[in-house]
């Protein structure tokens, strides 16, 4: 992937366990969007752990039955009848086509636009360009490469402001987090 193109795939869930010995197991959503994609009729690729967002298994993966449990769902797919079969799947990643991704609300970024996008300051200094993206549970933070040192820079309204369509980051972050 370059210059922030979206992927074919991107990772929706992961398949924590088997729930029971009818073939459910608890997915646990990584997306700000899991009613869309964690709902009766959804079709999900599998993908293993290390492999990123290509899946290893060609079949569709279609939810059977779906319900909401603990900060996650219970979810049934399609042949999946017992907890031998549910078992399976534990470990592996629930992957979606990009074209099945719902759009973003002003504001949102997805962290394929980041990666690689330049960092300038307000001025248009460049300060270099984002390698990494870390996401926390109060924020992401932005690992960036450049001319004066590589720095984390916490990706915050308040710090950082994202243009699109140059693809680039315009920072005026607090004292002290520049090199």
């Amino acid at each position: 992937m370059t210059g922030g193109e979206p992927p074919p795939f991107l990772v929706v869930g992961h398949v924590v366990r088997p729930h029971g010995i009818k073939g459910e197991v608890f997915v646990w959503p990584l997306t700000d969007y899991p009613g869309s994609h964690f709902a009766i009729g959804a079709r999900h690729l599998l993908a293993d752990e290390g492999d990123g967002a290509e899946p290893t298994d060609p079949r569709e993966h279609e939810i059977e039955s779906v319900r909401r449990h603990a900060k996650g769902f219970l979810a049934r797919f399609a042949g999946v009848g017992d907890r031998d079969a549910a078992e399976a799947l534990r470990g592996r990643y629930l992957l979606r086509p990009f074209a099945a991704i719902d759009e973003l609300d002003e504001g949102e970024i997805f962290y394929h636009e980041l990666v690689g996008a330049q960092v300038v300051t307000a001025d248009g200094s460049p300060l270099g360009s984002v390698r990494e993206v870390f996401p926390l549970a109060s924020s992401e933070l932005l690992e960036v490469v450049g001319p004066r040192g590589d720095f984390i820079l916490p990706l915050h309204r308040r710090f950082v402001r994202f243009d699109r369509e140059r693809r680039r980051l315009v920072a005026d972050p607090p004292k002290g987090v520049l090199p």
